[in-house]
């Protein structure tokens, strides 16, 4: 690996880590690898960790930016 290609994944690696510097979007990975390999719904996450929806939301959007979780709709359902 080149040096400018692996200062490049540092940077990236730095950033995943970072979106997952709370203790609450650690949580929702926690809840989320506790399912694998099966998905969950946003709701029964947030009914399991009691997040408000605009916080949930903003969790999952912050982890799915990184790659750090796929996050699809079905009908209402995300």
């Amino acid at each position: 690996m080149g040096r400018r290609t692996a200062s490049t994944h540092v940077a990236r690696c730095a950033r995943m880590f970072s979106a997952l510097g709370t203790e609450s979007r650690l949580e929702v990975v926690r809840l989320l690898l506790s399912a694998h390999p099966h998905a969950m719904i946003a709701s029964d996450i947030k009914t399991e960790l009691r997040f408000p929806n605009s916080m949930l939301c903003h969790y999952l959007d912050k982890l799915k930016n990184h790659n750090l979780v796929n996050v699809r709709r079905e009908g209402t359902f995300l």
